[in-house]
């Protein structure tokens, strides 16, 4: 692939204006989360009012999945996205200004991150499946690669600019600054023409196309298997990774300065590997992406076994090099085989059984660790995690899936 034709999507005006969209409302997303934990510390100083908060708009992320599948099916993507954002936008800025005026009360932040839980679960159907109808199909790899590539930069500079700007300007001006990118957002997304979806003679009701949705989610085998996979998977590596990894990295040499090198050098392997697939086109990309997604259980083995500063870094940048490949590949094998009508009911069954878990493993893994050891239970996690990623292959579905036959627009 040329660089010409790895730019080739830009070209397309309803994706420039979406890429515009998206990466100023990620560059908010990015620096939101740290900016709105010091927002809540700013109201309390306890851990678990900290906790709320964050649960306030997790809870509400997994229960709406589903009906933001019917909901961006049913009504057209972009103007979901967009009503979304504006929705995302007004309660942050509300939160930022209760932080800055000092008439914030807790509540207040668990109901207004309620309601950014219900958007941003609404939204997340209709942002994993728009692409498709905004490029020619021949353009879905680089257009998925540009947007990963951005998400990825944002992700390494986000959090540092919003440090800089809690110190600088306070917590509350700097939710405020999150809460206007998504307004940016939804004007850049006024750009984007696509035609609404064709009304249904039949008028079902958002049951009967859950229903619709669940038949063809239980009826796709390769679907099926990686997200019943991924049930575990994320369970795994939010248990293992995500929560033993921080302790068991204070507790050795490693630290909490090396810690965070780990994260970076894994967010390091996310970006390179995009510059990578700028340029080879990605075949059967079920097989690679699984593949891939298994150099993931790579770090929880190494900590469990080696855990010092360099082995693990080598094997973070390994896994985040892996884990864009399974993105990529995964992005592509929805977009080019799950009919565009039911691709966002897809998405949110798929959203739903990959997350579900993640809970689990997160209250899980310290008991085990206080039983077995942490670095016992890395090492198992580690490994449970390579043989299922590599387990799902033994589905010829998932092993075989090939690309879709090149053709005209989308």
């Amino acid at each position: 692939m040329t660089v010409s034709g790895s730019l080739a999507p830009l070209r397309e005006p309803n994706f420039r204006y979406y890429f515009l969209s998206r990466m100023v409302n990620l560059a908010g997303s990015a620096m939101g989360g740290l900016a709105l934990a010091f927002a809540v510390l700013e109201v309390s100083d306890s851990p678990s009012a900290l906790g709320v908060v964050l649960a306030g708009r997790s809870i509400p992320m997994v229960l709406f999945l589903l009906a933001g599948g019917v909901i961006a099916d049913r009504f057209g993507r972009a103007l979901v996205i967009q009503v979304s954002n504006v929705v995302a936008g007004l309660t942050q800025l509300t939160v930022g200004f209760l932080v800055v005026t000092g008439t914030a009360q807790l509540w207040q932040l668990v109901v207004l991150s309620a309601v950014n839980g219900v958007v941003a679960s609404i939204s997340f159907p209709a942002l994993a499946s728009l692409l498709p109808q905004l490029v020619p199909r021949d353009q879905l790899q680089p257009a998925n690669v540009l947007m990963s590539m951005m998400r990825n930069v944002l992700t390494i500079l986000g959090p540092t600019i919003a440090g800089l700007l809690v110190v600088g300007v306070g917590a509350g001006w700097a939710v405020v600054v999150d809460g206007a990118t998504y307004l940016v957002a939804a004007a850049l997304l006024v750009r984007v023409r696509v035609p609404p979806p064709p009304a249904r003679v039949d008028k079902p009701s958002m049951v009967v196309e859950l229903r619709e949705g669940w038949t063809f989610f239980v009826s796709t085998t390769w679907l099926l298997v990686v997200v019943i996979a991924f049930c575990v998977l994320n369970a795994l590596q939010s248990g293992g990774m995500y929560t033993l990894g921080p302790v068991l990295a204070k507790d050795t040499a490693i630290g909490e300065g090396g810690w965070g090198v780990i994260m970076s050098s894994q967010a390091v392997g996310l970006l390179a590997t995009t510059l990578v697939l700028l340029r080879v086109r990605l075949q059967r990309p079920l097989m690679w992406g699984m593949i891939g997604c298994s150099f993931f259980g790579v770090p929880m083995i190494v900590l469990g076994v080696h855990p010092s500063l360099v082995p693990v870094m080598i094997a973070a940048f390994a896994a985040g090099a892996g884990i864009e490949l399974f993105m990529l590949g995964w992005d592509i094998a929805m977009q080019e085989n799950v009919p565009d009508e039911m691709l966002s009911r897809a998405y949110s069954y798929d959203a739903l059984g990959s997350f579900i878990a993640i809970p689990v493993g997160q209250l899980a893994f310290g008991p085990l660790a206080v039983v077995f050891g942490i670095r016992e239970v890395l090492v198992v996690a580690g490994v449970a995690y390579v043989v299922i990623a590599l387990a799902t292959l033994t589905a010829p579905s998932v092993r075989n899936l090939p690309r879709a036959e090149v053709g005209g627009a989308a």
